[in-house]
């Protein structure tokens, strides 16, 4: 019972959107409106600016975070319980029971779960994920290639990172998530129609 208690905490947490607190708290709006409609910290850039975004992702990313720890503490350790309430948070952030199941697409969240989870793999993603926003300053691709190539690299050396195997079953699940999450992003770049970094969408 403790695990399942650990599981829905885990998404009660993850549907707080922070997004939508700040928004609604500092402007007045729905940041869903507004955009493009998404309820994360690079919409939140691009609609409110610098400030808000930093605090959005850093609280986002907390609630990842906070959920696998709740996980381990909860169920004495156990990893399988640790994952799968890391898991719920990013499942709360996307489809938040509090604001009619309309979320964010989970990268802030997921950065959170994943980095705790598997830190190295995670590690060397996100220093590759980094790079490519800096140098395309397409955040959607960055985010991706965070998810993809930290599920990889984890697939590939468990063993030496000391990481349990089904943790991969986990990644691949959140790989799709996010794959489909960003399904709309992935056309635009395709397109060469993706918003950049940095491009500021004024408040309607």
């Amino acid at each position: 019972m403790t695990a399942v208690f650990a599981i829905i905490l885990s998404y009660l947490i993850g549907a707080v959107s922070f997004s939508y607190v700040i928004g609604k708290r500092f402007r007045k709006l729905d940041i869903r409106e507004h955009g493009s409609g998404n309820a994360g910290a690079t919409n939140t850039l691009r609609v409110m600016g610098i400030a808000p975004a930093v605090a959005v992702l850093l609280l986002d990313c907390g609630k990842g975070i906070l959920a696998v720890w709740i996980g381990y503490g909860l169920s004495g350790g156990d990893p399988l319980i640790a994952a799968a309430s890391g898991l719920a948070s990013i499942l709360g952030h996307n489809w938040p029971v509090y604001y009619g199941f309309r979320g964010g697409k989970g990268v802030a969240t997921t950065i959170g779960v994943v980095a705790t989870l598997v830190f190295f793999p995670a590690l060397i993603s996100g220093i590759v994920a980094i790079l490519a926003i800096v140098f395309t300053r397409f955040v959607s691709l960055g985010s991706l290639l965070f998810i993809l190539g930290t599920t990889l690299i984890t697939a590939l050396f468990s063993d030496y990172f000391n990481v349990p195997f089904y943790f991969v079953y986990f990644l691949l699940f959140i790989s799709g998530l996010s794959i489909w999450k960003h399904r709309t992003n992935i056309e635009r770049l395709v397109k060469g129609e993706e918003s950049k970094l940095g491009e500021k969408t004024s408040v309607k």
